[in-house]
């Protein structure tokens, strides 16, 4: 029987019908899956360089843009108030006690440059390779070593405490509704990303100022980082400066209840 029609060699079964071999059908399916394959690949680039083509942005550069563009807005924004407040003030129907009572409420709001004695503070991350500096302290891990939210909320709210009289963080002028966060080591601030270092002015009395940051607590056990691993920390006196008025929205948002 070694010429019946199921034995190796013969592939047709005695009612005549072909029968496929498990390596015939592997064969078949690694074709088609390599077909789906690069369909899908062509699909996804049209016609681009899915791996390296430049035109599909990092998520990095995407924050960058969108930073860039909320700072133009905001520059735009602020010359388009200034205009506005140009005419209202040519004729909007105020007696002299009002407009004076609003530019008091706007300086007391941010709104205003502010003109006065100031110091910065300036933070900075350590360098990537810093290591113990001081025995009895272990290694440093990775967050050890950069700026964390915290520790410009020590910073800014020490300012604060010590009678500043307007704050800028960076470029920015602080106001009521700021809120000073942190991703990563990148800092948010009213819609705009900027990485270290990190600058922090303050105008006020000098001397309660710099009162006022030794005093935190905060602040001493950032220190410690500092001595240690090497953090940034810089206290400079600055002489006269003069803080920009806040340009951004002033618009409250807030949660309404569904009804």
């Amino acid at each position: 029987m070694s010429n019946s029609a199921d034995s190796p060699g013969t592939g047709t079964s005695p009612a005549g019908i072909r029968r496929f071999r498990p390596v015939r059908i592997l064969t078949v399916a690694v074709f088609a899956l390599a077909g789906l394959i690069f369909f899908t690949s062509f699909n996804t680039a049209k016609g681009t360089n899915i791996r390296t083509d430049a035109s599909l942005l990092k998520l990095s550069d995407l924050i960058q843009t969108r930073s860039q563009k909320n700072g133009r807005l905001n520059d735009a924004n602020g010359v388009l108030r200034d205009e506005v407040d140009s005419l209202r003030k040519e004729d909007d129907g105020s007696t002299g006690a009002d407009d004076k009572k609003l530019t008091a409420l706007e300086k007391t709001a941010g709104a205003q440059q502010l003109k006065g004695k100031a110091i910065t503070v300036t933070l900075n991350d350590a360098p990537p390779n810093a290591t113990a500096k001081l025995p009895g302290y272990p290694e440093p891990q990775p967050d050890y070593l950069v700026i964390h939210q915290q520790d410009l909320q020590a910073v800014v709210n020490a300012l604060w405490q010590g009678g500043a009289k307007g704050i800028k963080v960076m470029d920015q002028r602080l106001i009521a509704t700021s809120a000073v966060r942190c991703v990563g080591n990148t800092l948010i601030l009213q819609g705009r990303v900027y990485s270290p270092p990190y600058k922090i002015t303050a105008v006020g009395d000098a001397g309660k100022l710099q009162a006022a940051l030794t005093a935190s607590k905060a602040i001493q056990n950032y220190k410690v980082y500092v001595d240690v691993y090497g953090l940034g920390w810089k206290v400079t006196d600055d002489g006269t400066v003069t803080l920009p008025g806040y340009s951004g929205t002033v618009d409250l948002h807030y949660a309404k209840p569904v009804e």
